[in-house]
């Protein structure tokens, strides 16, 4: 490979994902049509278009690994969409493994010490064994009337298709389409898209003939079981005209003309005795008909770590616009109205036009989750056959968009949770016919946006969770005494999923069932500033809801103090906030809460968990934020209310990383810099967090 700091090479990164992800859409929708008994010959050959186009960029960049496992699937591919190899479910596991493979060897390619050998090895023996099983393809069919000069400038596949529709029984017609050249590209592939409704497009050539030298003439052959009439009522335009291409022992109606075979029209060359094949649009060794030389596309792909330092830039000009508002409002009180006045209009434009750079910013890093939807699909179609299992994969709200890091950082909790509802959620197909249910298990995975959060839903019809069995576990592994067990809520009897080492198996499996992975799980979506609620029915299924921000990069704050220091609360994370009133204040089960509007809040005193009390303070005016994150809500208990600030959350460094309860820290201006409360992280703490007995016995003390 090149340099590490080559721009292409990144770029190279970048398009092989890409390609990668479509060939895996590919295989998806190839499954579900071999589950459905309906085949689309378009997908195997979309396939084959991908990977021979990774093929060529490996070849481009080097990567030789890529490039050999690229060639021999080509292959595969090939002898599927030509009919010499039967697509079958065991096939597409081959390929779904060669998927996986991919992403094995484009991380060997970012990083050498990562050796993917053995399995290309492995993939390209699973693809000799496969090609093993090809068949040649028999003489094609001289059924129709055609041009032997169209015969000869068929490809192998066009060949293999145009055989298919002939012994399914389907009609052929020829489509003569005149196209303006300046726009054949779009004009083309919208005929394409039109006439596919009705039947498959086998091939399409110019005429050599033309009606100015603006326009190009193109025969296109298709294949349909409508009848001609159907045909010339769905496709039928000034610039088209439709025929049917007869059977040779056929028998032609009288009072009709029998229309020409359709012809390459290809010329002899004077002196020789070779055909000049036709000109084929859009062909690798034909010319590309275009009247201009601009791209088609619009779009740029940007390094996600430019626009971190964008929005870094952004949010110092935030605290910039700060400390304008400031400067204005002391011209004003000292007497210098005009000026302040003036300074006062510039800080409002500056705001407006700063406002817009972060919206602009902000929109180019969300990316749709259906990013990391279509991975689990895969996940799920692997596991379910592994496990002999019948699943249902329902996706929806795979439009909703949020921040490409949080994405990323979404793929491998999303999958163990896939993992867990496959494996521990839904039955095996005998029980789910004991009990009455449908053979295949239904795993519904739904995403839609809550006023500055996204919410992520995975919900199953399976078993549920055996809360007596998880409560028995917890106390067999010391997790918690007997004792407490008893004044568990049910909320905090689901949420022990969560402790580290916890398992409901009394067998480990080769999937779950060891004690580790949901308290990970809580971990990683905790630092993306996120909570998990957990619902469950026994016999009826289990939901599992995450919250999560829409973006980490740049959000609106509350500042706050508690005991003499200044905190930031992401506004995404506050419901309201108003004066406390030490009066209304009870103690619950342990706890401190107050009831605001009919409903109960539980409160949780700041400066004591933070340890930063200020005796000063005590008796002064005090504040209940009102947090909220999914369906919980936390009264925080503050000292005072600054107001509302935009920030940028920079990490705390390796050192403080595990300090649980901050988000970050952040800028304030003045050479100030204030940590970040991590909303999220506090609610699980206070309410359902494995500290629960030690922050009841705090508040009972204090």
């Amino acid at each position: 490979m090149t340099d590490p700091t080559d721009k292409a090479r990144e770029e190279f990164f970048s398009e092989a994902q890409e390609i990668i992800e479509t060939l895996s859409k590919n295989l998806l929708a190839l499954d579900a049509s071999l589950r459905e008994e309906f085949s689309d010959p378009g997908l195997v050959n979309e396939a084959f278009r991908a990977v021979h186009t990774l093929k060529g960029l490996a070849g481009l960049f080097g990567a030789a690994s890529m490039g050999m496992l690229s060639h021999r699937l080509e292959d595969v591919l090939d002898a599927l969409r030509l009919g010499r190899i039967e697509l079958t479910p065991n096939i597409l596991d081959v390929l779904f493994q060669a998927v996986e493979v991919y992403g094995k060897v484009l991380a060997a390619e970012k990083d050498p010490e990562d050796d993917a050998a053995p399995l290309v090895e492995q993939m390209l023996i699973e693809f000799e064994r496969i090609g093993a099983g090809a068949v040649r393809d028999q003489s094609p069919t001289a059924e129709y009337d055609l041009d032997p000069g169209l015969l000869a400038v068929l490809t192998e596949y066009e060949e293999h298709r145009l055989r298919t529709n002939i012994e399914n029984k389907m009609r052929l017609y020829r489509l003569r389409v005149q196209f303006d050249l300046a726009t054949i590209d779009k004009a083309l592939e919208e005929m394409k898209e039109r006439a596919k409704r009705h039947g498959e497009i086998i091939t399409y050539l110019p005429t050599g003939e033309t009606a100015s030298v603006d326009s190009i003439e193109l025969d296109l052959l298709l294949a349909s079981q409508d009848d001609l009439a159907m045909l010339i009522g769905a496709l039928g335009a000034d610039n088209v005209v439709i025929e049917e291409i007869n059977r040779r022992n056929a028998t032609v109606m009288p009072g009709t003309i029998k229309p020409a075979p359709l012809r390459s029209r290809a010329t002899n060359l004077p002196g020789s005795d070779e055909e000049v094949q036709p000109l084929r649009i859009g062909d690798d060794t034909g010319l590309e008909a275009s009247g201009s030389l601009k791209s088609l596309t619009q779009t740029v792909r940007v390094d996600i770590h430019k626009l971190d330092h964008l929005m870094n830039i952004v949010g110092e000009l935030a605290i910039v616009r700060g400390a304008l508002a400031s400067i204005s409002e002391r011209l004003r009180e000292e007497g210098q109205r005009q000026l302040g006045a003036e300074l006062q209009r510039l800080h409002r434009s500056f705001d407006r036009r700063l406002s817009e750079m972060q919206d602009g910013i902000l929109e180019v890093r969300m990316v749709p989750l259906g990013q990391v939807f279509d991975r689990l699909a895969r996940v799920v179609r692997q596991i379910s056959r592994e496990l002999a299992k019948e699943i249902r994969l329902v996706i929806t709200g795979a439009d909703t968009e949020i921040d490409k890091l949080i994405v990323e950082e979404l793929s491998d909790p999303l999958m163990h949770m896939i993992r867990n509802a496959i494996d521990h959620g839904i039955e095996s197909i005998q029980r789910r016919q004991e009990v009455g249910k449908p053979d295949a298990g239904t795993i519904a995975l739904n995403a839609f946006q809550k006023g500055n959060h996204v919410m992520i839903e995975i919900e199953d019809d399976g078993r549920g969770i055996d809360e007596q069995a998880l409560i028995e576990r917890a106390i067999k592994s010391r997790k918690i005494a007997s004792s407490d067990a008893k004044e568990l809520s049910r909320e905090e009897v689901l949420n022990l999923i969560f402790l580290p080492g916890l398992s409901t198996r009394e067998e480990a499996g080769d999937l779950s069932g060891r004690g580790v992975g949901m308290d990970i799980v809580k971990t990683n979506i905790s630092k993306l500033g996120g909570v998990i609620d957990v619902h469950s029915e026994a016999g009826i299924g289990t939901k599992m809801t995450i919250t999560l921000p829409i973006t980490l990069a740049i959000v609106s704050a509350l500042l706050i103090r508690v005991g003499g220091q200044v905190f930031a609360v992401p506004l995404s994370s506050v419901s309201e906030a108003l004066a406390f009133d030490a009066s209304g204040v009870h103690v619950v089960d342990g706890r401190e809460v107050m009831t605001l509007r009919g409903a109960t809040l539980p409160l949780c005193r700041l400066d004591r968990l933070l340890r930063v009390q200020d005796p000063a303070a005590a008796g002064s005016r005090r504040f209940v934020v009102v947090a909220s994150m999914g369906t919980r809500r936390l009264g925080l208990i503050v000292d005072h209310l600054y107001g509302q600030q935009d920030i940028v959350i920079k990490p705390l460094g390796r050192s403080l990383a595990d300090v649980k309860g901050f988000a970050g820290a952040t800028d304030l201006g003045d050479q100030h810099v204030g940590l970040v409360l991590d909303v999220g992280a506090l609610i699980e703490e206070v309410l359902t967090g494995s500290e629960l007995s030690r922050e009841r016995k705090m508040y009972a003390d204090g």
